[in-house]
């Protein structure tokens, strides 16, 4: 491939700054939002505990909607539904909850589900649950040919589950991997595996963390 297919081909990827764990951490948020206009991402994805406790839901998607930057956001475990909604409402049309649903970006598809199955602080998510809203967001973009899974929850068997001593992960999330196959699945919530990345089939699973990560596809 020539130099010039080279940088055609990577033009049309999407460029995506993944992170979570935020807990409204300002400075962390402030920090993203700079790396996102810095690397001149198309969208940022925000994996859950935007909030801590449902505490400091200000400026948590403000700094990137300055910068004109869109965002997708789910829940985690430190807050609501109807937190992310109202977040994502407070900043339409920068923001969008994908928490059952999926967007499509240039050719990619992008269907997720937050919230944790096992531990609180908000109560959790059944499997049964978790699962249908995946599928609810996977049926809407199945007929394109890249597809990326957002959770806050790692799967269950995971190198995350087994580097963790107090978090399990998900049998639903695992079995959305193993049955829909997305490229990539990107989650957070057990911080001590921050920037992990690991095989499960054909499928990628990064935790991406409160840095950050760059993703294209």
């Amino acid at each position: 491939m020539s130099e010039e297919n080279s940088e055609q081909e990577s033009e049309k990827k999407l460029k995506i700054l993944a992170a979570s764990d935020v807990h409204g951490d300002t400075k962390t948020i402030n920090d993203l939002a700079e790396r996102a206009e810095k690397e001149d991402v198309d969208l940022v994805v925000l994996c859950g505990d935007l909030t801590f406790h449902e505490i400091s839901t200000d400026n948590i998607i403000g700094p990137f909607a300055k910068k004109n930057k869109k965002v997708l956001i789910i829940p985690g475990n430190h807050e609501t539904v109807a937190t992310a909604d109202f977040l994502a409402t407070l900043y339409e049309p920068h923001a969008k909850n994908i928490h059952g649903y999926a967007v499509r970006y240039k050719d990619v598809g992008i269907f997720g589900a937050g919230g944790a199955t096992n531990i609180g602080p908000q109560p959790p998510i059944d499997e049964g649950e978790m699962y249908d809203l995946l599928k609810k967001g996977f049926d809407k973009i199945r007929y394109l040919k890249k597809k990326i899974m957002v959770t806050h929850i790692h799967p269950t068997e995971s190198k995350m589950e087994k580097l963790s001593k107090f978090v399990p992960g998900s049998d639903a999330v695992k079995k959305a991997v193993k049955t829909f196959k997305p490229d990539l699945l990107l989650c957070g919530h057990v911080h001590e595996a921050e920037g992990l990345e690991e095989k499960i089939g054909d499928t990628t699973v990064i935790n991406v963390g409160r840095k950050g990560k760059i993703i294209r596809l």
